[in-house]
Protein backbone atom coordinates (compact mmCIF):
# COMPACT_ATOMS: atom_id res chain seq x y z
CA UNK A 1 0.00 0.00 0.00
CA UNK A 2 1.46 3.56 -0.78
CA UNK A 3 1.37 5.76 2.42
CA UNK A 4 0.71 9.34 1.28
CA UNK A 5 2.13 10.59 4.49
CA UNK A 6 5.30 9.34 3.24
CA UNK A 7 8.24 12.27 3.27
CA UNK A 8 8.68 14.25 -0.04
CA UNK A 9 12.51 13.13 -0.18
CA UNK A 10 11.62 9.37 0.24
CA UNK A 11 9.56 9.73 -2.84
CA UNK A 12 11.76 10.84 -4.69
CA UNK A 13 14.96 8.70 -3.83
CA UNK A 14 12.93 5.76 -4.75
CA UNK A 15 11.98 7.58 -7.60
CA UNK A 16 14.08 10.04 -9.89
CA UNK A 17 16.46 11.23 -7.50
CA UNK A 18 16.58 15.06 -6.71
CA UNK A 19 13.36 17.39 -7.64
CA UNK A 20 13.84 19.55 -10.69
CA UNK A 21 13.24 23.29 -10.07
CA UNK A 22 12.71 25.44 -13.16
CA UNK A 23 13.39 29.46 -12.31
CA UNK A 24 12.07 31.51 -14.83
CA UNK A 25 13.06 35.27 -14.48
CA UNK A 26 14.28 37.74 -16.97
CA UNK A 27 16.63 39.26 -14.28
CA UNK A 28 19.81 37.47 -14.25
CA UNK A 29 20.10 38.88 -10.56
CA UNK A 30 16.68 37.04 -9.07
CA UNK A 31 17.93 33.95 -11.05
CA UNK A 32 21.46 34.31 -9.06
CA UNK A 33 19.07 34.59 -5.50
CA UNK A 34 16.46 31.89 -6.53
CA UNK A 35 18.94 29.57 -7.45
CA UNK A 36 21.08 30.02 -3.90
CA UNK A 37 18.12 29.54 -2.09
CA UNK A 38 17.66 25.31 -3.63
CA UNK A 39 20.75 24.35 -5.33
CA UNK A 40 21.86 22.51 -2.39
CA UNK A 41 18.76 20.26 -2.50
CA UNK A 42 17.20 20.36 -6.38
CA UNK A 43 17.88 20.18 -9.64
CA UNK A 44 17.68 23.74 -10.84
CA UNK A 45 17.23 24.73 -14.38
CA UNK A 46 16.61 28.39 -15.47
CA UNK A 47 14.79 30.24 -18.06
CA UNK A 48 14.72 33.92 -19.07
CA UNK A 49 12.04 34.42 -21.08
CA UNK A 50 8.86 32.59 -21.82
CA UNK A 51 9.38 30.73 -24.95
CA UNK A 52 12.22 28.98 -23.83
CA UNK A 53 10.94 27.99 -20.31
CA UNK A 54 8.01 26.46 -22.60
CA UNK A 55 10.71 24.68 -24.33
CA UNK A 56 12.22 23.45 -21.24
CA UNK A 57 9.09 22.25 -19.85
CA UNK A 58 8.53 20.23 -23.04
CA UNK A 59 11.94 18.19 -23.24
CA UNK A 60 13.08 18.33 -19.57
CA UNK A 61 8.96 18.69 -17.59
CA UNK A 62 10.39 19.84 -13.88
CA UNK A 63 8.65 19.25 -10.79
CA UNK A 64 7.52 22.74 -10.06
CA UNK A 65 8.10 25.95 -11.73
CA UNK A 66 8.60 29.36 -9.92
CA UNK A 67 7.38 32.01 -12.97
CA UNK A 68 7.86 35.17 -12.79
CA UNK A 69 4.73 37.48 -13.67
CA UNK A 70 6.09 40.20 -15.69
CA UNK A 71 9.07 39.64 -18.59
CA UNK A 72 9.27 41.39 -21.94
CA UNK A 73 7.51 39.49 -25.10
CA UNK A 74 5.61 36.45 -23.54
CA UNK A 75 4.48 37.11 -19.46
CA UNK A 76 4.66 34.83 -16.98
CA UNK A 77 0.52 34.93 -17.27
CA UNK A 78 0.72 33.45 -20.58
CA UNK A 79 3.19 31.04 -20.10
CA UNK A 80 1.36 29.31 -17.72
CA UNK A 81 -1.80 29.33 -20.31
CA UNK A 82 -0.15 27.44 -22.01
CA UNK A 83 1.25 25.07 -19.84
CA UNK A 84 -2.07 24.07 -18.57
CA UNK A 85 -3.51 23.79 -22.28
CA UNK A 86 -0.94 21.20 -22.71
CA UNK A 87 -1.53 17.87 -21.37
CA UNK A 88 1.83 17.28 -20.90
CA UNK A 89 2.40 19.74 -18.83
CA UNK A 90 -0.55 20.87 -17.19
CA UNK A 91 0.09 18.93 -14.11
CA UNK A 92 3.07 20.58 -13.05
CA UNK A 93 2.92 23.11 -10.13
CA UNK A 94 3.49 26.91 -10.90
CA UNK A 95 4.28 29.35 -8.59
CA UNK A 96 3.97 32.69 -9.51
CA UNK A 97 6.90 35.25 -8.07
CA UNK A 98 6.05 38.75 -8.36
CA UNK A 99 7.44 42.56 -7.38
CA UNK A 100 3.63 43.34 -7.60
CA UNK A 101 1.14 42.62 -4.60
CA UNK A 102 -2.04 43.37 -6.80
CA UNK A 103 -5.30 41.02 -5.37
CA UNK A 104 -6.61 41.28 -8.95
CA UNK A 105 -3.17 39.80 -10.28
CA UNK A 106 -3.29 37.31 -7.80
CA UNK A 107 -6.52 36.22 -8.44
CA UNK A 108 -5.99 35.63 -12.54
CA UNK A 109 -2.96 33.51 -11.73
CA UNK A 110 -4.45 31.69 -9.29
CA UNK A 111 -7.47 31.31 -12.00
CA UNK A 112 -4.98 30.23 -15.07
CA UNK A 113 -4.16 27.41 -12.91
CA UNK A 114 -1.16 28.53 -10.51
CA UNK A 115 -1.01 26.78 -6.89
CA UNK A 116 0.41 29.94 -5.22
CA UNK A 117 1.80 33.44 -5.17
CA UNK A 118 5.34 34.88 -3.47
CA UNK A 119 6.11 38.34 -3.21
CA UNK A 120 9.45 39.90 -4.07
CA UNK A 121 12.04 40.63 -2.47
CA UNK A 122 11.59 36.57 -1.33
CA UNK A 123 12.24 35.32 1.92
CA UNK A 124 14.17 32.07 1.36
CA UNK A 125 12.61 30.11 4.54
CA UNK A 126 9.12 31.13 2.80
CA UNK A 127 10.06 30.43 -0.15
CA UNK A 128 11.43 26.74 0.37
CA UNK A 129 8.93 26.06 3.12
CA UNK A 130 6.01 27.06 0.38
CA UNK A 131 8.01 24.46 -2.28
CA UNK A 132 8.44 21.64 -0.33
CA UNK A 133 4.43 21.96 0.22
CA UNK A 134 3.69 22.36 -3.14
CA UNK A 135 5.93 19.26 -4.26
CA UNK A 136 4.81 16.97 -1.29
CA UNK A 137 1.11 17.99 -3.26
CA UNK A 138 2.30 17.02 -6.50
CA UNK A 139 3.85 13.92 -5.75
CA UNK A 140 0.71 12.84 -4.06
CA UNK A 141 -1.52 13.60 -6.69
CA UNK A 142 1.25 11.51 -8.90
CA UNK A 143 1.10 8.53 -6.75
CA UNK A 144 -2.73 8.90 -6.88
CA UNK A 145 -3.06 9.30 -10.53
CA UNK A 146 -0.68 6.00 -10.82
CA UNK A 147 -2.66 4.31 -8.67
CA UNK A 148 -5.69 4.47 -12.02
CA UNK A 149 -3.28 3.08 -14.28
CA UNK A 150 -1.91 0.12 -12.38
CA UNK A 151 -3.18 -3.56 -13.12
CA UNK A 152 -4.68 -5.00 -9.92
CA UNK A 153 -3.34 -8.45 -10.25
CA UNK A 154 0.38 -8.16 -11.24
CA UNK A 155 1.17 -4.46 -9.77
CA UNK A 156 2.58 -3.26 -13.15
CA UNK A 157 0.60 -0.66 -15.34
CA UNK A 158 -2.13 -1.46 -17.56
CA UNK A 159 -3.10 -1.61 -20.70
CA UNK A 160 -4.73 1.76 -20.05
CA UNK A 161 -1.47 3.63 -19.14
CA UNK A 162 0.33 1.85 -21.92
CA UNK A 163 -1.95 3.26 -24.40
CA UNK A 164 -1.26 6.59 -23.20
CA UNK A 165 2.61 6.69 -22.37
CA UNK A 166 3.29 4.81 -26.26
CA UNK A 167 1.39 7.78 -28.03
CA UNK A 168 3.37 10.47 -25.30
CA UNK A 169 6.65 8.83 -25.97
CA UNK A 170 6.19 8.69 -30.16
CA UNK A 171 5.91 12.24 -30.10
CA UNK A 172 8.68 13.32 -27.85
CA UNK A 173 10.80 10.59 -29.74
CA UNK A 174 9.77 12.47 -32.89
CA UNK A 175 10.21 16.08 -31.74
CA UNK A 176 13.22 15.63 -30.48
CA UNK A 177 14.52 12.97 -33.27
CA UNK A 178 15.29 9.84 -30.89
CA UNK A 179 15.06 6.67 -30.94
CA UNK A 180 12.27 4.85 -29.26
CA UNK A 181 12.45 0.86 -28.54
CA UNK A 182 9.12 -1.60 -27.30
CA UNK A 183 9.28 -4.74 -26.58
CA UNK A 184 6.17 -6.96 -26.52
CA UNK A 185 6.08 -10.21 -24.73
CA UNK A 186 3.95 -13.30 -24.14
CA UNK A 187 4.53 -15.88 -21.59
CA UNK A 188 4.62 -19.58 -24.02
CA UNK A 189 1.27 -21.44 -23.65
CA UNK A 190 0.34 -20.17 -20.35
CA UNK A 191 -3.44 -21.56 -21.09
CA UNK A 192 -1.41 -24.90 -20.65
CA UNK A 193 0.28 -23.48 -17.86
CA UNK A 194 -3.25 -22.95 -16.28
CA UNK A 195 -5.20 -26.14 -17.64
CA UNK A 196 -2.44 -28.19 -15.65
CA UNK A 197 -1.17 -26.06 -12.45
CA UNK A 198 -5.05 -23.97 -11.90
CA UNK A 199 -5.44 -20.30 -12.20
CA UNK A 200 -4.54 -19.50 -8.68
CA UNK A 201 -0.78 -20.81 -10.11
CA UNK A 202 -1.35 -18.92 -13.10
CA UNK A 203 -1.67 -15.52 -11.11
CA UNK A 204 0.88 -15.94 -8.45
CA UNK A 205 3.37 -16.93 -11.88
CA UNK A 206 2.13 -13.85 -13.22
CA UNK A 207 2.84 -11.77 -10.46
CA UNK A 208 6.24 -13.30 -10.38
CA UNK A 209 6.90 -12.49 -13.70
CA UNK A 210 6.12 -9.26 -13.62
CA UNK A 211 8.72 -8.48 -10.70
CA UNK A 212 11.49 -10.34 -12.92
CA UNK A 213 10.65 -7.98 -15.91
CA UNK A 214 10.40 -4.76 -14.02
CA UNK A 215 13.91 -5.70 -12.35
CA UNK A 216 15.78 -5.88 -15.80
CA UNK A 217 14.49 -1.94 -16.72
CA UNK A 218 17.47 0.43 -15.97
CA UNK A 219 15.70 4.16 -16.13
CA UNK A 220 12.80 5.58 -14.56
CA UNK A 221 11.11 6.42 -18.00
CA UNK A 222 11.09 2.73 -18.97
CA UNK A 223 8.17 1.15 -18.04
CA UNK A 224 6.63 -2.56 -18.21
CA UNK A 225 2.64 -2.90 -18.71
CA UNK A 226 0.53 -5.82 -18.87
CA UNK A 227 -0.80 -5.18 -22.26
CA UNK A 228 -3.44 -8.16 -21.51
CA UNK A 229 -3.86 -11.86 -20.25
CA UNK A 230 -0.65 -13.16 -20.20
CA UNK A 231 1.63 -10.71 -22.51
CA UNK A 232 3.58 -7.60 -21.20
CA UNK A 233 4.74 -4.66 -23.05
CA UNK A 234 8.04 -2.53 -22.24
CA UNK A 235 8.28 1.10 -23.61
CA UNK A 236 11.88 2.33 -23.55
CA UNK A 237 12.44 5.88 -24.89
CA UNK A 238 15.95 6.79 -26.18
CA UNK A 239 16.91 3.33 -26.49
CA UNK A 240 18.77 2.24 -29.16
CA UNK A 241 18.03 -1.10 -31.16
CA UNK A 242 21.75 -2.39 -29.76
CA UNK A 243 20.48 -1.94 -26.10
CA UNK A 244 17.25 -2.52 -26.30
CA UNK A 245 18.39 -6.31 -27.86
CA UNK A 246 20.46 -6.20 -24.81
CA UNK A 247 17.76 -6.07 -22.66
CA UNK A 248 15.33 -8.43 -24.57
CA UNK A 249 17.47 -10.51 -24.30
CA UNK A 250 18.04 -10.01 -20.35
CA UNK A 251 14.12 -10.31 -20.14
CA UNK A 252 14.10 -13.56 -21.85
CA UNK A 253 16.87 -14.90 -19.43
CA UNK A 254 15.66 -13.24 -16.29
CA UNK A 255 12.28 -15.07 -16.75
CA UNK A 256 13.83 -18.51 -17.51
CA UNK A 257 16.30 -18.23 -14.47
CA UNK A 258 12.67 -18.02 -11.93
CA UNK A 259 12.68 -21.88 -13.15
CA UNK A 260 8.96 -22.10 -12.69
CA UNK A 261 7.82 -25.71 -13.71
CA UNK A 262 5.68 -26.38 -17.16
CA UNK A 263 5.45 -29.57 -17.80
CA UNK A 264 3.23 -29.20 -20.87
CA UNK A 265 5.42 -26.58 -22.82
CA UNK A 266 6.74 -27.60 -26.44
CA UNK A 267 9.21 -24.77 -25.95
CA UNK A 268 11.28 -25.88 -22.57
CA UNK A 269 10.37 -28.01 -19.54
CA UNK A 270 10.32 -24.32 -17.42
CA UNK A 271 8.11 -21.26 -18.19
CA UNK A 272 9.45 -19.18 -20.87
CA UNK A 273 8.42 -16.05 -22.74
CA UNK A 274 8.77 -15.26 -26.24
CA UNK A 275 9.78 -11.29 -27.22
CA UNK A 276 9.29 -9.00 -30.46
CA UNK A 277 11.43 -6.21 -30.16
CA UNK A 278 11.04 -3.21 -32.47
CA UNK A 279 12.97 0.15 -32.66
CA UNK A 280 11.83 3.83 -34.22
CA UNK A 281 14.91 5.19 -35.85
CA UNK A 282 15.85 8.82 -36.12
CA UNK A 283 14.16 10.06 -38.98
CA UNK A 284 11.33 7.61 -38.89
CA UNK A 285 8.00 9.16 -40.83
CA UNK A 286 5.51 6.48 -39.69
CA UNK A 287 3.10 6.50 -36.87
CA UNK A 288 2.93 5.03 -33.48
CA UNK A 289 0.75 2.24 -34.55
CA UNK A 290 3.32 0.79 -36.86
CA UNK A 291 5.63 0.34 -34.08
CA UNK A 292 3.29 -1.50 -32.15
CA UNK A 293 2.20 -3.36 -35.34
CA UNK A 294 6.03 -4.11 -36.26
CA UNK A 295 6.17 -5.55 -32.28
CA UNK A 296 3.54 -7.25 -32.66
CA UNK A 297 4.49 -8.95 -35.83
CA UNK A 298 7.86 -9.81 -34.53
CA UNK A 299 6.43 -11.45 -31.64
CA UNK A 300 4.48 -13.35 -34.05
CA UNK A 301 7.55 -14.50 -35.57
CA UNK A 302 9.02 -15.62 -32.14
CA UNK A 303 6.05 -17.67 -31.17
CA UNK A 304 6.02 -19.55 -34.70
CA UNK A 305 9.60 -20.23 -35.03
CA UNK A 306 9.93 -22.33 -31.69
CA UNK A 307 9.43 -19.77 -29.11
CA UNK A 308 11.47 -18.90 -26.03
CA UNK A 309 13.72 -16.34 -28.07
CA UNK A 310 13.43 -12.96 -29.17
CA UNK A 311 13.19 -11.63 -32.78
CA UNK A 312 14.04 -8.13 -33.68
CA UNK A 313 13.95 -5.06 -35.97
CA UNK A 314 13.56 -1.37 -37.06
CA UNK A 315 10.69 0.78 -38.07
CA UNK A 316 12.67 3.21 -40.68
CA UNK A 317 9.55 4.28 -42.89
Amino acid sequence: MIDLGTPVADMLNSAQGRPKLLLVDDQPINIQVMYRCFAGDFQVFMATNGEQALGLCKSNPPDLILLDVVMPGMDGFEVCKRLKADESTRHIPVIFVTAHTDPAQETHGLSLGAVDFIAKPINPDVVRARVKTHLTLKFQSDLLRKLVFLDGLTGVFNRRYFDQQISTEWARSSRNNTPLSLILLDVDHFKLFNDRYGHQAGDDALRVISDALKSCLRRPADLVARYGGEEFACILPETSFEDALVIAHELETRVRNLAIPHADSDASTIVTISLGLATRVANTSSDVSELIGLADRLLYEAKHSGRARVCSGLLTG
